[in-house]
């Protein structure tokens, strides 16, 4: 079968992904080697930006989130995905965005969470909010069942959409 409609096949079922060798090699217990390779079924979608978190010259990450109505929920913090020039350019388009106060409805979140992501109000203190009007689209390998993305991924800013009209999509 194909990777590609393998691949199709594990998002139909829901699955995380694959994980595969190649061919012509053999299994070395304990020996981390290229042969092996792990591809992880991602979804997608666009999300609003609407916040970041500095560093000494860009952004470490941008938060992002989804309309709920008229509330805009946050959905995560996302590092992954950037290199050096897309940092710089993403960061160049918060200029004339930014707001004194937090645009998300459902944060500050009480503790850090199982894996030390929560966005706490101390941790909120780091924070540097944007008017909600940037779209990216963003890939991430699923929904918590706290409303949070898992492994989220910068993808690309998008100037096509209305930040207004994205919500969150039924998976």
């Amino acid at each position: 079968m194909p990777a590609a409609e393998l691949l199709a096949t594990v998002r139909r079922h829901g699955l995380e992904g694959i994980v595969a060798r190649r061919r012509n090699s053999t299994y070395r217990p304990g020996d981390r080697s290229g042969d092996w390779v792990k591809m992880r079924a991602n979804r997608g979608q666009e999300f609003v930006i609407s916040g970041y978190v500095p560093s000494s010259n860009t952004l470490d990450s941008i938060l992002v989130g989804y309309y709920e109505g008229s509330d805009l929920r946050y959905a995560a913090r996302i590092r992954n995905g950037f290199v050096p020039a897309t940092r710089q350019r993403v960061f160049a388009k918060f200029r004339g965005l930014y707001i004194d106060e937090c645009p998300f409805v459902n944060l500050p979140e009480r503790g850090r969470g199982r894996w030390g992501e929560g966005l706490t109000a101390e941790v909120m203190k780091l924070c540097r909010w944007l008017k909600p009007r940037l779209v990216a689209s963003i890939e991430f390998l699923e929904w918590t069942l706290e409303s949070r993305l898992r492994h989220p991924k910068f993808v690309s800013l998008r100037d096509d959409r209305d930040a207004s009209q994205i919500i969150r999509e039924a998976f």
